[in-house]
């Protein structure tokens, strides 16, 4: 009696470690999202380990609006950069936090590359969250929103939102919304190359 008494407590204890295992994982990784996504909600945070051309970026939204992503900023509530550099939704989130922890093991090892390369481009999908009317604007000054989405279909090369409002160069016109108007003009002609009109 006493050698089957001394084994069933060690069965027990076999299946509580798996449970006990799975728990702290769960934990643990829930706890290290939920911090990631909050430290990603501080702009600071996320300029302290980039250099240049980053932290510029973020250095000017700190001082002036001067170009599209510090006018975003300048406003009574401020948009932050995860805003715009991370789909909508949970699984934007979820993505824009995998990424930032596979920046920051390259960070600690010293195999991060500065300055960091873009290598998820804004979507549309993120613009339309904050800018949802602006493709129904049916004027000519703005008819180009109304016909993105054709135009994609077109050619999905043909344009997106950020190929004409560059949100980090500070070359454009405040009065059109920052907007390069070389750029914007070659953005015009490729799109109505991409529907057979030039």
């Amino acid at each position: 009696m006493t050698q089957k008494n001394k084994r069933k407590p060690v069965r027990k204890l076999n299946w509580l470690i798996p449970i006990l295992a799975a728990i702290a994982f769960f934990v643990i990784a829930g706890g290290g999202f939920l911090f990631a996504a909050h430290t990603e909600e501080n702009d600071a945070f996320c300029a302290s380990c980039h250099t240049q051309p980053e932290s510029t970026f973020y250095q000017r939204a700190q001082v002036a609006a001067v170009d599209l992503a510090s006018s975003h900023h300048a406003k009574n509530t401020p948009v932050k950069c995860i805003d715009c550099h991370s789909a909508p939704g949970l699984p934007g989130r979820v993505d824009a936090v995998s990424l930032g922890a596979r920046d920051a093991v390259k960070w600690i090892t010293g195999s991060a590359i500065q300055p960091a390369p873009q290598t998820v481009a804004i979507s549309d999908t993120n613009c339309l969250v904050c800018h949802a009317d602006t493709p129904k604007s049916r004027s000519f000054d703005t008819h180009f929103h109304t016909f993105l989405t054709r135009w994609q279909k077109a050619d999905p090369r043909a344009a997106t939102c950020v190929s004409c409002h560059s949100a980090h160069t500070a070359d454009g016109d405040a009065t059109i919304g920052f907007l390069q108007e070389q750029r914007t003009v070659q953005q015009c002609q490729a799109c109505h190359r991409a529907l057979g009109e030039g």
